[in-house]
Parts: C-alpha cells; structure tokens; sequence
C-alpha cells in the first residue's frame, strides 16, 4: 500500500504543471547563480594583466640595477670585490625562485620587516633575476676590444670615465638580446608571485576555476593572456637582434 501511493504521488509531481515549472524555475536559478559568480569574475584576468605588467616591469628594472651592480664587482680587478660578486651571483642563481619569495614574505616579517605581497613578490623576483642580468652585463663587458680601454688610457681617461663612456654603452648594445630574453622569461615567472598572493594573472584564474569550475575556459584564458603578452616582446627582441646584426656586419 505504502509502494503505490508513493508511486502515485510520484506520478502527480511529474504531472503537476505547477511543481514542474518550480523545478525549472530552481535550475534556471541555479545555471544563473553559475554565470552570475563568473560574471563576478569576469574582470579578474584583465585586472591581473595589470599587476603581471606592474611587477614585471618593476622587477626587471630592480633586477637591472642590482645585476649591473654585481657584473661590475665581478669584473672589478679588485680581487675580495669580484670574489664577492661571484659569490652572491652564484648564491641567487642556486636557489628557487620560490624559495626566494617564500623567505622574503614569511621570514621577514619575523624580522620585523613587514611587506606587502606585491612588494615581496618585485623584490624577490628583481633579486633573483638580477643574478642572470649580471652575467648578461658581464658577457657584454667582457666582450669589448681590450685595445679601446688602453687608448681611452692613453689620452688621459680614469677607469670610472671609460667604463661610463667607453665600456658600458657598447656592452649595452651587445648585451641587449639576452637582456630582452630576460624580460620575456621574467614576464612568465611572474606567475610564481600567485603563490604568495599576489593577484597576478595565474592567481585570477585560480580564483575563478576553484568558483564556477570552468577550468578548461580558465586556464586556456590564462595561456591566451600570457601569449598576448609576451608573443610581441619576442618578436621586439628578434627585430633589435636583427638590426645589430646587420649594424656589426656593416
């Protein structure tokens, strides 16, 4: 007895116009709710687009300054000041970019140093890519004709005049691919910072994949941001490359 009106009110449900419609209404709710959270994310990929450039930017310029820095210690004939260049050159080179943010936003704190996430994720990242902008300055400076330091030498320059004018502006030049190959590396590296919670592109698309569960869409947003970004810094580095080639052949 209990099995057919339970079978019956079964029947009635399906039947009844009324609860049907509230049913379709329920899922229609719920597909909303579905778009309406990605509709709430939607301008999240494009807002960390920004922040990718931001702490890109900022990086590469930290990690240009403090990799000069130490490509000139590492080629000064003082010899603790190269010693010590290496040295620090090879520490940052042997240790993992994470790691390098992990300390920097974790560790310091318990120093008393306290920084934002942005700001930890540019000062780790400038830190440990100034090591490779240090060999790419190096390789430059190293490869510039002995025999034009002994001229400047000759008609009375001192050493800090001919590296500025002399030694730094050639080695720029031929230093200058590697150098645009290390921004474009640093661009996709920059997605390390999403570890720390910097709302760079890759942490967007965390955010947005773990709410509507869309993780194919997301994710292929994601690779189609990054190539948007970095396919024309590549094609700038293979066309300044091209015109120095051709400037030195002539």
């Amino acid at each position: 007895m209990a099995h057919e009106l339970n079978g019956t009110a079964y029947r009635c449900i399906r039947t009844c116009p009324r609860v049907n419609a509230r049913g379709r209404s329920a899922r229609r709710v719920g597909r909303r709710d579905v778009f309406a959270e990605r509709n709430r994310f939607s301008a999240d990929p494009l807002k960390g687009a920004v922040i990718t450039i931001e702490i890109t930017v900022c990086a590469f310029v930290l990690s240009s300054i403090l990799g000069l820095v130490l490509a000139l210690l590492k080629v000064s004939r003082n010899r603790a000041a190269s010693t010590f260049g290496s040295t620090v050159i090879n520490l940052i080179r042997g240790l993992p970019i994470i790691v390098q943010l992990f300390y920097i936003y974790f560790v310091l704190p318990d120093m008393g140093v306290q920084l934002s996430a942005f700001q930890a994720g540019v000062i780790g990242l400038g830190i440990a890519y100034s090591a490779y902008q240090a060999e790419n300055f190096r390789a430059g400076i190293e490869a510039i004709d002995h025999g034009q330091i002994e001229a400047a030498h000759a008609i009375g320059m001192r050493g800090p005049l001919i590296m500025r004018r002399v030694v730094l502006p050639q080695a720029f030049r031929i230093a200058l691919p590697p150098y645009g190959n290390t921004l474009v590396m640093l661009l996709k590296d920059s997605s390390v910072a999403s570890t720390i919670t910097v709302a760079e592109i890759t942490r967007a698309g965390q955010l947005i994949a773990s709410s509507t569960f869309q993780n194919m869409t997301v994710y292929t947003l994601v690779a189609l941001l990054y190539l948007v970004l970095s396919l024309p810094l590549m094609f700038g580095v293979n066309q300044i490359g091209k015109r120095l080639a051709v400037r030195r052949s002539r």
